[in-house]
Formats: structure tokens, sequence, C-alpha cells
């Protein structure tokens, strides 16, 4: 397992490629102001010693100096000691609906931003919870089976837009169904599943059957709302710009309303509590209260938790190649005219 304790300094890595653009730039410049001031030949005579492929090889040991030593600064780590522990919480699920109304942008900045803030703000309250994500439109897919890695949640959590699903739509049942599958430890008592979405149903009349059958399994399900129930239309967007309004067969310009009564029937069948999401520390709260009431159940978990330095390494390997970069001159040296490493032609 490896751990990276100051990912920010990956940012200098940038710096690498404008230093080899401005060095070719630079090595083009010279070419062409020696060709205007004398030919090879002349110029061979001018200065013998000149070496342009040990400029450049320089130039390698520097970058590749450089690169060593950034990632030295990132200080990479590595799990050593694996070990069993002990750990209580509750088996969560998220289905986070990405069907394009949630594009509509009458809570800000949009519908599926604000369900993804909301998600990631409950995780950060949870503990030693297991959690899983399902995301939906017409359909429903496995975005990350149960896990106890809340990183690894949060970076699938952010991937998620509403291209990610051919089929368009919201079917909130189909999101249920696959999320009865997602508990895999039969003595969990508690079971918990999140439907986030603005509750525009395409699937209405087999949705409280799968609700029927999530309760039947154990399952409790909440659902939380996000967006206004006055409605907003769906802005179609290329590169961040507004280009056209998303529109029915007829050219009329659709307007997609919060369905609240929907969702809070699909919590009340399925005896969780329908939450508004337009606020979010409101929500959270409520959530956090919610899953404290439950009782936890104790679970083995296998995590490492010793990790060792490695920075020295790369430390090293980065200080080895800035002295060979010191060590070789730019110019042609006794010693290695006679290994002629670089096969160059001389001409005494």
């Amino acid at each position: 397992m490896i751990q990276l304790d100051e990912k920010i300094h990956f940012y200098l890595l940038a710096i690498l490629p404008i230093m080899a653009l401005v060095f070719l730039l630079l090595q083009l410049w010279k070419v062409k102001v020696q060709k205007r001031f004398a030919d090879k030949k002349l110029l061979r005579r001018l200065a013998p010693n000149r070496s342009i492929l040990k400029s450049s090889l320089k130039m390698i040991f520097l970058l590749t100096g450089l690169f060593f030593l950034i990632i030295a600064l990132v200080n990479p780590k590595i799990g050593t000691k694996l070990e069993t522990v002990k750990r209580e919480g509750v088996d969560i699920v998220f289905a986070v609906d990405v069907s394009k109304s949630m594009l509509a942008e009458d809570i800000a900045p949009n519908r599926l931003e604000k369900a993804k803030r909301l998600v990631s703000e409950i995780i950060n309250q949870l503990a030693s919870d297991r959690i899983g994500i399902i995301a939906y439109a017409g359909q429903a897919y496995p975005q990350l089976p149960i896990t106890t890695d809340y990183g690894a949640a949060k970076m699938f959590l952010q991937g998620m837009n509403t291209n990610m699903l051919s089929s368009q739509g919201t079917a909130i049942n189909a999101a249920i169904d696959l999320a009865s599958t997602y508990y895999d430890d039969a003595e969990q008592t508690n079971r918990v599943l999140f439907v986030i979405s603005d509750g525009e149903d395409h699937s209405e009349g087999s949705t409280l059957k799968a609700v029927e059958n999530a309760v039947e399994n154990g399952i409790r399900v909440f659902t939380i709302g996000v967006g206004k129930t006055k409605g907003a239309p769906i802005p179609l967007k290329r590169n961040g710009v507004v280009e056209s309004l998303k529109k029915d067969s007829e050219g009329e310009v659709v307007i997609t309303k919060l369905n609240e009564s929907v969702l809070a029937e699909i919590a009340y069948e399925g005896n969780g509590e329908y939450i508004d999401g337009t606020n979010t520390d409101d929500a959270v709260d409520f959530i956090k209260e919610e899953l404290n009431k439950m009782d936890k159940k104790e679970f083995e978990a296998k995590q490492f938790a010793e990790y060792k330095d490695q920075f020295q390494w790369f430390l090293g390997i980065g200080l080895l190649f800035l002295f060979l970069d010191v060590f070789i001159l730019d110019r042609k040296t006794q010693w290695l005219k006679k290994l002629n490493l670089f096969n160059e032609e001389y001409h005494g």
C-alpha cells in the first residue's frame, strides 16, 4: 500500500516540460544565429570543443534529477505492516441520480454537483461504516462496491457526470434493486440506502415494489431531494458555455421540478425519512443523528498500520543525476574524445 504525504508538490512537475521547451527553443535559436555567423566547417575550426549532444545530455540529467527531487518532496510511503482491526458500523449505499434533469441550476452550482457535495460531506462524518455508490439514470450502474476506503469513494464520486450512462430517464427502481445486491454481510442488521435525486421518476409503477423488496431485505431507504419545486430549465453546455436549453418533442423548453411527494413516499414505504438537501449542513447533521441511533455491527477490516518513508531513495537518485549534470561539461574533453561515447566526428 502506497501513501503520498504531500501531493501538492506534484504541481512542481509542470516546471519540467517548460524547462525542456525553453531548452529546445534556445538550441534552435543558437543554430539559427550560428548559421548566420559562419558555415559548419568554419564553426568547427572556431569552436572545436563544442558538443551539442553533451548539452542535451546535461539537460536530460538535470530534468531527471529535478523529477526525482520533486517525488522526494511528495514523500511516498509504503505500508509495511498489515493488521486486522475491529470496527463498528453500518452498511450505507448512496444511489446518485445522474440523469440530464440533474443539470438544472435551480440550486447552485447545479443539482448534480449539489448531490455530490452532500454525499461527500456525509462521508466526512462517517467513522467505521462501510459505503457503496451507485449511479443511475434510465438504468443503474455500480460505481463502487461496499468498502471502507473513503478516499476511493470520493474519487469515484467526483468522476460522476450526466454522460456516464447512455440510457436517459430516471429509473429509481433500478437503483434500489441494484442496491439490494450490495449488502454482502448477512449478519448486518442495519442496512441503509440513500437515494439522492430531484424525484423525477419514470418507473413509478415498479419503484414502490422495489422499495418493498428492499425493506424485506432489511434495508432502510432514505431519500434526499435536490432542486426547487418551482423548477428550472436544463441548460445544454459545451466547454462551460450554455448553447441551448433542453426542449421536448414539441419544441417547448423543458422545466424540471423537484418532486418531493415521490421522494417522501419512497422514504415512507422504505421505513426511512425524506431529507431536504437545500441546506447541506442541516441535511448532514440530520443524517449523522439518524446513523448514530442505529446499532453498529462489529466487523473485521485489514489495514496498513505502519508506513515507512521512501523519500530518501528518490532524493539520492535525484542528487546523483544533478551531480552527473555538473560533472559533464558542455565542451568536449580529451578523455571523452578518445572514448567517443557520443559517436561524434572530430576535426583537427
